[in-house]
């Protein structure tokens, strides 16, 4: 079975049901929903900006994703009513097939703090090992801890910093071994025995998405 074709089906660290399967272009209205629910300050750290509502032409980037050069995955809280996006992780290839691209992470306030960001890059760094993208640059703003201490919990290299924003840079494979090593975050081995087995014989976390 094909990464982008696996639904997995798994929990937060706090119990609440999610699901994670990858973003296509048709996910453009609940990736536009999702920002304006993100607070001003989740929004300036994520997009720079703190505007309720980012130009057309943002939220069409980060719904064009290939599997490829753009690849992106996204959680559903499946136990919450009208089943909501709660969180994305993006990772854009720097020139078309290149080994180089940029890596990005939104979670909605509401569930910060509960492991969903590292549950996505589980699944993102996984697809991106397949595709051929070993490594990943991060930029953040400084004052923007969970990012930062997701990254450098996975094996992020510090390369530089200027002007209010620092760059690490992650290694796939390196990141992807950190994460199998964290045997407490039951969702992050959700993630990685239904894709690195692409589902087969797995009891409960995997689903074929539908379409």
């Amino acid at each position: 079975m094909r990464i982008d074709a696996i639904e997995v089906h798994s929990a937060l660290n706090d119990g609440t049901a999610v699901v994670l399967r990858t973003i296509t272009p048709d996910d453009e209205a609940l990736i536009r929903e999702g920002i304006a629910k993100l607070s001003a300050e989740s929004r300036y750290l994520r997009f720079f900006s703190a505007a309720p509502v980012l130009p057309q032409a943002v939220v069409h980037r980060l719904a064009e994703v290939d599997g490829h050069d753009h690849i992106a995955w996204g959680a559903i809280c499946s136990e919450c009513p009208d089943r909501p996006a709660i969180g994305a992780v993006h990772a854009v290839r720097y020139c078309h097939d290149g080994p180089v691209g940029e890596f990005s992470v939104a979670v909605l306030d509401a569930f910060h703090g509960r492991g969903l960001a590292r549950m996505m890059t589980a699944a993102l760094l996984v697809q991106c090992r397949a595709e051929g993208l070993a490594t990943l640059d991060v930029h953040m703003l400084c004052e923007n801890a969970a990012p930062r201490n997701l990254v450098k919990s996975m094996g992020a290299e510090w390369i530089s910093e200027s002007a209010g924003v620092a760059e690490y840079r992650l290694d796939v494979a390196g990141a992807i071994e950190a994460l199998r090593a964290d045997t407490d975050a039951q969702g992050v081995q959700d993630v990685l025995r239904a894709l690195e087995g692409r589902g087969g014989g797995e009891s409960g976390a995997v689903g074929e998405r539908p379409g």
